[in-house]
């Protein structure tokens, strides 16, 4: 029976899957069985080249290795036997799925907001493309001029595709209930935001609030402090948004 060689390419920082399979593959294997969560193969590289690999010197330091394998889809190391030539995989979500873009979910109930937040954005994005390896883009939202929301399969794989996904959580208005006065914020931003919390994980979502002194009261729900960043004046957001973009992003190693 021949055997059939996979190619596998290791994944040491982030690049967009099209980029990955541009450079020469790391690994040949040779699939014995496939699993819902798994995955056991034969390499068939020497021995001793797979010993004197980047990868394998990590995978010995307790390393998590990742590996794009053609085909299957993204997977980490469980295992390796190097007199049998056999490693197991274990099925991994990868960042090579994603594209180097911030996603920005806007609102229009309080412009000024937005708009600040939007230009701030843009200047933020223009600093960290002079030291990043790939070109990060600005994505916003679309919003229906005189229609309810509703999210299309394209714009939920805009979000879960995304780098970063930045939401205007600016309160557009108050509500009293309880002897309590409740912050809402757009509605159209809850929307995606929801969709990005159930695809996306909690460092790559970052939700901006814009304080305003008249309206004072308790914001509908919580998420962990570096997850959130409040400002009262453009100055202010200009100062804080690049550190806080920066510090969600270095999980990538974009930059230079």
């Amino acid at each position: 029976m021949a055997i059939i060689a996979l190619r596998a390419w290791y994944l040491e920082k982030y690049e967009p899957i099209t980029e990955v399979v541009k450079r020469p593959y790391d690994l040949r294997l040779s699939r014995n069985s496939l699993l819902k969560s798994g995955l056991r193969a034969d390499f068939l590289d020497r021995r001793e080249d797979v010993e004197k690999s980047a990868w394998f010197r990590r995978y010995l330091e307790g390393e998590t290795i990742e590996f794009y394998i053609e085909g299957s889809g993204g997977y980490a190391i469980s295992n390796i036997d190097l007199i049998s030539h056999e490693i197991y995989f274990t099925k991994q979500e990868i960042s090579a799925w994603l594209e180097p873009v911030i996603f920005f979910s806007h609102q229009r109930e309080y412009a000024d907001a937005s708009e600040a937040l939007r230009q701030c954005l843009v200047k933020t994005i223009a600093a960290l493309n002079q030291r990043s390896r790939f070109t990060l883009t600005l994505e916003e939202s679309q919003r229906p001029t005189d229609a309810p929301l509703r999210l299309s399969r394209t714009q939920m794989e805009k979000i879960r595709k995304s780098l970063l996904f930045v939401a205007d959580g600016t309160s557009v208005v108050i509500v009293e209930r309880e002897n309590r006065s409740h912050l809402i914020p757009s509605p159209y931003v809850c929307i995606e935001l929801g969709c990005a919390l159930q695809s996306k994980r909690s460092r790559q979502i970052l939700l901006v609030k814009m304080e305003r002194p008249n309206l004072a009261g308790q914001f509908p729900f919580e998420l962990p402090q570096h997850q959130q960043l409040g400002f009262k004046t453009i100055s202010e957001l200009e100062r804080t948004l690049p550190t806080a973009m920066e510090n969600l992003l270095m999980r990538f190693n974009l930059f230079y």
